[in-house]
């Protein structure tokens, strides 16, 4: 970049190199549109010194495959822009770095000037989402598909059956949508819908059918492929769920994930390789991309090793255990796949015995699996330490490269009596050797995960984004670009940036505070401004035990990053560095933080509401404490005494979802909330001594 700008006003003369397709049309319509969006409309009258684009856009046979030709170069200066694209995906990514080149702050916008050459580093650049859990509607879809053209991601990752329900039409086996998805389903031809407004976009549809765990919306309609007998259904479920938390007593919180995980396929039955032979036929054709996701994680072993005729069936075959039991499974669901054209895919619990070597493994359980399965000669894509539904923020996401085998993992930790280990599988392996070039190879990309337990429909855009743009930029960008301050900085921006362009993580937000204080709306806006949801899944053992209520709580508003409690913590870093020329905008924000919490405290309104009131109140006292800090002269005993009794009780707060052990064992805070300056509070605490 120049660092020159050129006035943009506009919207530029389009020149093609060659015709373009029905595809680039629409592109370049899409692109015309979010100009008008910014301000820079078509003006017939301005024939003279209109800005140029020239667009030189190359063929590309392997458009919408792994091998997608996504490389552009893209020169801006003063009369002309230039866009050379290997193909119409690169046209795609050109439009979208246009956009974010355009500077909209002053009264006109204006074009940065200067030279871009950019490729991806991955060809595996998606997002998953969970439609089982909780339903997606059409239009929340098609949000997510245009903030990933606009951030250049190019799989989406539908996973479209789990234990909660099954969510596409089936025509040959109509009982699976009729039985298992709750009235709420895509019809294939809205599916085709949605795979065509993707593809227009540069992004992939690969669908996710999971067998033989993850079942229960399957065997509701098809028993008989069960490998435990009798079936439970989800009306089952709710039943003893409002008998186990019918006094919302924690203790005795319903259990109804694992409930309804549970369930599994009996994988000796010929029943069930004819129902997974109908299926998938019918689903390939339906699905054009060549890759089909099976799922096979989270198998339990019980469910079959309490099953007579599969023990017996796997002594008499030399099954040693059930891991070599489903590794013969997956192999015989990769040759019906293999026939419908298809090439398979599955978590990576299907590698840990003898698979075929085409099958590609998605890295979940920990970083150390991206190592074992290259080694073994899987291809992988990988989502260990990008799963957004462990509410982390986005600088623990940007600091995770898909080539790292130590990068993501739980760490051995003692939680006292009835604590339970560490899981082997999902343990950091310090030692993990790195990738060699061969394996590194062999590393497609990754995938950011939003499981949907705790999330509804209207929260999708905020769960989703930004951080699922900063998983972007770790795809797309050079291993070396770590800035996370930089990062953090830029966050505000990108959202904004996306929401523009029809993002409503913002609007849905607001409309959620209206919702649950309709009598005065700031001093929830301010309070969910100031904190950031438990992390490492804290937020569904509440969910446990407060089912749906937790969707219209201050802990389904609030997002996992702070902007305002990062614009603060940045600020008092720079206070203790020296710049005390910062001291009165730090007072000023502590000020509005304290006066807060009388309002708060007055707000009429649910019980999601009054149980973050104690909270509000330590915002205050933490906020007091911060005034205080920033006050010339030595501060006592008694003081720092108080201030550390303060924070001791936030570092509390904050263990107690360090990680996946801490969320399921330590007391969580009230509301399911953690107060975002408390970084700053400390800095300005201990710039005191």
């Amino acid at each position: 970049m120049s660092g020159r700008i050129t006035v943009f006003s506009v919207r530029p003369q389009v020149i093609w190199a060659q015709p373009p397709t029905p595809l680039l049309k629409r592109a370049l319509l899409r692109f015309e549109a979010r100009l008008n969006q910014i301000g820079i409309v078509s003006d017939p009258a301005a024939n003279r010194n209109v800005l140029l684009l020239k667009i030189n856009a190359g063929t590309d046979p392997d458009y919408l495959s792994l091998n997608m030709r996504e490389a552009y170069t893209l020169e801006t200066g003063e009369k002309e822009i230039v866009l050379n694209a290997d193909g119409p995906a690169g046209v795609i990514h050109g439009f979208a770095t246009l956009l974010q080149m355009i500077d909209t702050h002053g009264a006109v916008p204006g074009l940065l000037q200067g030279r871009i050459v950019d490729a991806p580093r991955f060809r595996w650049r998606g997002i998953m989402l969970d439609a089982s859990r909780h339903f997606q509607s059409l239009d929340t879809l098609k949000r997510q598909l245009d903030a990933m053209e606009l951030t250049k991601f190019n799989v989406l990752h539908w996973h479209l059956s789990d234990g909660t329900g099954f969510r596409v039409e089936s025509k040959r086996l109509p009982l699976l949508h009729r039985s298992g998805s709750h009235s709420q389903y895509y019809t294939q031809d809205q599916v085709r819908e949605i795979i065509a407004y993707a593809a227009d976009r540069g992004i992939r549809i690969v669908p996710e059918f999971d067998v033989p765990g993850h079942t229960l919306s399957m065997l509701a309609a098809y028993p008989e492929l069960a490998a435990q007998q009798p079936v439970p259904t989800v009306q089952d479920w709710q039943q003893d769920c409002q008998v186990k938390s019918g006094n919302d007593d924690i203790t005795t919180r319903c259990t109804r994930r694992s409930d309804l995980n549970l369930p599994a396929m009996n994988p000796t039955s010929d029943k069930v390789i004819s129902f997974a032979r109908t299926l998938f036929g019918e689903m390939a054709a339906l699905f054009p991309d060549r890759y089909f996701h099976t799922g096979g994680d989270e198998v339990v072993a019980r469910q079959w090793n309490d099953n007579p005729q599969i023990v017996a069936y796997m002594k008499t075959h030399g099954f040693a255990d059930a891991s070599s039991l489903q590794a013969a499974f997956t192999a015989k669901i990769e040759k019906l796949l293999s026939a419908d054209g298809k090439i398979m895919m599955g978590w990576d619990e299907v590698s840990e015995a003898p698979i075929p070597h085409n099958v590609v493994v998605e890295a979940w359980r920990g970083s150390k699996w991206i190592g074992t399965a290259t080694r073994l000669g899987h291809p992988v894509v990988v989502s260990s330490g990008y799963y957004l539904d462990l509410l982390t923020d986005s600088a623990r996401h940007y600091g995770v490269d898909p080539y790292d085998t130590r990068a993501d993992g739980l760490a051995p930790g003692v939680l006292g009596a009835g604590a339970k280990p560490v899981p082997r599988a999902f343990m950091l392996d310090p030692m993990a050797p790195p990738l060699d070039e061969a394996q590194k190879k062999l590393v497609l990309g990754g995938e950011a995960p939003l499981w949907t337990e705790v999330v509804s429909d209207e929260m999708v855009d905020a769960r989703l984004w930004p951080r699922a743009a900063v998983i972007a930029e770790r795809y797309w960008s050079p291993q070396t670009v770590t800035d996370r301050d930089a990062l953090i900085g830029r966050l505000p921006e990108v959202l904004n940036f996306l929401e523009c362009f029809g993002l409503q993580a913002s609007d849905h937000q607001a409309r959620m505070i209206a919702r649950l204080t309709p009598q005065n709306i700031v001093p929830l806006t301010q309070l969910v401004a100031l904190t950031v949801p438990v992390r490492n899944y804290a937020l569904n053992r509440q969910a446990d035990r407060k089912g749906e209520r937790i969707l219209l709580s201050p802990a389904a508003i609030a997002s996992p990053d702070s902007f305002e409690g990062n614009e603060f913590n940045a600020l008092a870093a720079r206070y203790a560095a020296g710049e005390r020329d910062v001291a009165g905008a730090l007072r000023e924000k502590l000020m509005r933080y304290r006066s807060n919490d009388v309002a708060f405290q007055a707000l009429t309104g649910p019980d999601s509401v009054n149980e973050v009131k104690p909270l509000s109140s330590q915002i205050a006292a933490l906020s007091d404490l911060g005034i205080e800090a920033l006050q010339p002269g030595r501060k006592g005993k008694a003081w720092q005494d108080h201030a550390a009794a303060l924070l001791a009780d936030q570092d509390r707060a904050y263990a107690a979802s360090r990680d996946h052990q801490a969320a399921n064992h330590l007391p969580q805070p009230a509301g399911g909330v953690l107060i975002a300056i408390v970084p700053g509070i400390k800095v300005l605490v201990a710039s005191t001594k």
